[in-house]
Formats: C-alpha cells, structure tokens, sequence
C-alpha cells in the first residue's frame, strides 16, 4: 500500500509482551461475570523514564475483586525498567510503589520541578501521588499534597499549567458516584439491561461523580479551586472518563476537554486568571453530528491535517461511530467522522485508548485505537459485535482521509480487551511503539518495525521559566513538506500517558529547516538546519521574547 508521496512502505509489527518481561503482568478487574461497574472500565498505563537514563520504564495500573478490596485491595501500579536491552524487570517493591485498592488510571509528569518525574494513579474512593525521590523510589504523599480525593470514584487525569505560573496543577475526572456496600445488582432496574440481556447497572441511573481541578502551589502540595475556577457546575452532570489538556484555540492559555460517558462531552475554555467556561455543545465537540451524546472513553487531541490546530478524535461505545472533530480555527469544530472514513469502521467496537502518532515517519499523523467490549454476553447480542475486539490502525492518507490497515498485520489482528493505551519509542529506534493495557490479562507491547526511508526528529524538553517537562510548549517544524505543529501533553488517550518526548516524522527531510518551540512562559526559541535521525535536548532560554 502506497503511502503520502508515492512512497512504498513495508509496515510490520511485532508483539513482544512475552519477550520483554511484560507478560507476567494481569490487570484484574473484578470477576469474569461483571456483575458490577466497577468491574468494567480499568485500567490505564504509561511511559516514564523514572531514572533519567534515557530508556523508557513501564507502568501498568490494576484493579482488584470487591472481596480483595474490602480487605484493602491488591497493589494499584507496577513499575517495570527498562534494561535497554528490549527487556524489562519488575521494580514495583524495590521502587517502594506500596499503595493498594483498586487503580483506574496514571498520569505522569514532574509536578514539582525537580527534574524528576512524579505520577498520579486514579482509583476508586481515592487518589495516589507517587513522588519521585530521584534515587530509584518514590514516597506516595497524595493526602499530605492535597489530592487523595476520598470517597470519589476517579478516573482520567491530566497535568497542565492552567495558570502559566511554571507549576503544573491537576485536573481528575470522577466518574460514578459509588457506594460499594449498596452496589446495584445486574437487572435489577431498567439501566441494568442491553439488548434483552441482563447486564451490570449503570451509568445511567446513577449519580455522577464531580470533576476535580487542583493548583499547584509550588509547596509540593496543592489546593482544589474547582468551584473558583467554574468547573464545579458544569462538571457536576457528566460521568467523567478520557481527559485532555492543551491549547485548542491557540491562545496560550491551556484549555481541558473532557470524554464523558452517556452524557455531553465537556470542553472548558480557559479565560485567563484560572477561571474556565463550559463551551462543548457551542464548539461541537458535546455531541455528534446528529445531536446526540454518546458514551466516550477516550480522547486523542493532535494536528492531523497539519493547519496549525489542534483536532479531538473521541472513542465510543459499540453501535455507535467513534467522532472525529477538525477545529475550524474559530472556536468551534466540524465533525468529519463520515468524512475521514474514521466512522465506519468503528460501529461494533467499543473504543478506550487512542493516540494519533505518525507510525511510518512520513510526516502525517496516523490514528491507532484499541477496544474492547463491556458486556461478558456480547458475544451473544444480535448485531455482530464481540465481547473481544481487535486494535483500529488509521493510515493517514494526508488528504483528510485515513485508511483502516489493522487487520493487515497479524499484530493488530487479534482480539482483546484493551483499555488504556500509551505510545513511546522504548528501543529508541526512532519508531513509535504501542502500550495497551488490557482488562483481566497481561498487557501487549507492540514493537513498531516499520522499514521506510523517512526519517525522524524527536525533542527532550527542559523547562526554565516554563515547568520543568515543558508540558503545553508548542514545536513546529518547518520542511519542504509543510509545517508540523505538536504539543507537549500528560495525560490523555484513556486514562493513560504517554513519551514525554516529542516525535516527528518528517518524511525524505533530512535536515529540517526551522525549529520554533513556543514555551508556555511565552518565550520562543528558534533553531535552524537541525539534523533528522537525532534526538534533540530543547532547553528553554531564560530570556527572550
């Protein structure tokens, strides 16, 4: 198959979970039977470099039983550590990742400018915040710093400088309002049936858990300013799960989408002074096409078409079309999901993760997606969909139209129950490779072997008036081909984290002619004729524009 340009591209990839040492790994959720909610939607993973040795570690998050969790739980996240070798080994004790219940998902970043990164893993009834001790542990501090938010099921989470301050402050979706001792029975009302078929209860016809947003007050702790900044309100109604933060309008100041289950999508622009409105349904992000609300997971926010904004891609529930939505540049969005060819496709799957990333290096933004059903019982619902489904692969045809190529590679051809996905290039080889956490059963690491002649540029940012990770600053590359823009996120896809790096494909380019990095603090820093094939530090100057 002929990718942009005319060049012939061999795409191949190759499972490795068993190889590296990842496949020991089962995030359990609940019984097979999924009586319950709680059982359906964990759990999220990312990538870390935790000892700055430049090779990107593993954390996978699990749940547990109601039995276990009654008792305490079982261990919410496992770490493993990249040997730089295509392997890993279990750090999780030597690391002292000691925090037990029921995990959701994980999001990643330096929170308090150490130079070491910190992570956030979402739960059930609480949160946990791993601080970095920067000599191979970590301390959990979540209800000293502020954050634990007990008694709240939580579930995606994003760091972002909403204030650009130079401190990243925390946004935590909630989910269902639970009480785990008073748990509706599968059947016992009108939102416990799918199909004829009796099946666990909810979200509908439960309370929704409100959304959370912390600011960081450079103590190492935070503090909630949720009902300050306007979100209180309008989160209140919305059954949180996929959360996104970055610039959409291009304003400089760091807006936050968030991916609702059964409910209006929200998109909370930010006005400056930490305050944000609720501008979904007027942007057309909300709904779909037809004015409906869908029940979303995830969210993967990227400029696919390469005009200088930032795009939503949302997954959904099976029997309904994953959306993808164009930012017109305006303030508002256009969904293209019948256009883009993304829809069809996606009817019987229930989609989690997703991530756009330019897989072959040719400088256009591919999309991969992994599913997984809910329902035990699908695989008997008329209709076709299956309870395990395989990952969607969009190839982005550069004319606004992307290819599905995932049943082509034996890879991807498989089915599963994929939640949280995370890309990375781990064997730093220049291709982006896939993480995907799976529902009671290991995970998969898929290794990207694309041969092509493209080449690549990634960026290593360090933050000096800006945060330290560099979360929110904008690079553009200029080439021959046109301009690529990307910015730095932690924390989005469903409940997952992603290479904190910055990667560009940048097709036959192999000396890219300018480099612009916008830093959240509004200095702006230019570098020209910059070598392809490299991996570049981008320290942020302390004077400037």
């Amino acid at each position: 198959m002929s990718a942009a340009g005319g060049s012939r591209v061999q795409r191949q990839w190759l499972d490795v979970t068993q190889a590296s040492g990842l496949g020991g790994f089962v995030n359990t959720q609940g019984s097979a039977a999924k009586d319950y909610i709680i059982e359906s939607i964990g759990g999220g993973c990312a990538f870390i470099d935790y000892n700055r040795d430049q090779e990107l570690d593993v954390l996978l998050v699990r749940g547990t039983t109601l039995e276990r969790f009654r008792r305490g739980g079982d261990s919410v996240v496992a770490l493993y550590r990249n040997r730089g070798d295509g392997t890993f080994v279990d750090a999780t004790e030597v690391a002292r990742l000691s925090g037990r219940g029921w995990g959701m998902g994980v999001v990643v970043a330096d929170y308090d400018n150490d130079g070491w990164p910190d992570f956030v893993v979402t739960g059930l009834d609480r949160n946990y915040l791993f601080h970095n001790q920067g000599d191979g542990t970590f301390t959990e501090i979540s209800e000293k710093a502020g954050v634990i938010r007990r008694g709240v099921w939580c579930t995606g989470a994003a760091f972002a400088d909403v204030d650009r301050d130079g401190l990243l402050d925390l946004y935590v979706a909630g989910y269902v309002d639970l009480d785990i001792d008073r748990l509706p029975r599968r059947g016992s009302g009108s939102h416990c049936l799918y199909k004829g078929q009796e099946v666990f209860c909810g979200p509908r016809g439960l309370k929704a858990a409100p959304d959370a947003l912390f600011r960081n007050n450079g103590d190492g702790n935070f503090t909630d300013i949720t009902r300050q900044a306007g979100i209180t309100e309008a989160a209140s109604p919305g059954y949180g799960l996929g959360v996104v933060a970055g610039d959409f309008d291009n304003d400089n100041l760091t807006d936050i989408f968030v991916a609702n289950d059964s409910t209006p999508n929200f998109l909370f622009h930010n006005q400056g002074e930490r305050q944000f409105r609720e501008v979904g349904l007027v942007a057309g992000v909300a709904v779909d096409a037809e004015g409906r609300a869908q029940a979303s997971m995830g969210v993967a926010m990227a400029d696919y078409d390469s005009d200088g904004w930032a795009d939503i891609f949302v997954t959904n529930f099976s029997e309904d079309t994953n959306e993808l939505y164009r930012n017109l540049g305006d303030g508002s969005f256009a969904d293209l999901t019948w256009p883009s060819q993304t829809g069809p496709i996606s009817w019987l799957f229930l989609g989690w993760g997703a991530k756009f990333v330019d897989y072959d290096n040719d400088s256009w933004l591919d999309l991969i997606v992994t599913n997984g059903h809910v329902y035990p019982e699908a695989d008997r619902f008329p209709g076709g969909s299956t309870y395990r489904q395989r990952t969607l692969v969009y190839h982005n045809r550069s004319t606004g139209v992307f290819d599905e190529v995932g049943d082509r590679d034996p890879a991807w051809n498989r089915p599963g129950t994929g939640r949280g996905l995370a890309v990375g290039d781990y064997d730093n080889d220049g291709n982006i490779d896939v993480l995907i956490n799976q529902a009671d059963a290991p995970p998969r690491l898929i290794r990207n072997e694309t041969s092509s002649r493209h080449h690549w540029l990634r960026f290593a940012l360090v933050g000096r008036n800006s945060n330290r990770d560099g979360v929110g600053v904008k690079v553009t590359l200029e080439t021959p081909q046109g301009r690529r823009t990307t910015e730095r996120l932690a924390g989005d896809s469903y409940l997952s984290s992603s290479d904190p790096r910055l990667h560009f494909g940048v097709g036959p380019a192999a000396v890219i002619d300018r480099v612009t990095a916008h830093w959240p603090s509004g200095r702006v820093q230019t570098l020209t004729n910059v070598k392809a094939d490299q991996t570049v530090l981008l320290e942020e100057p302390l004077t400037g524009n």
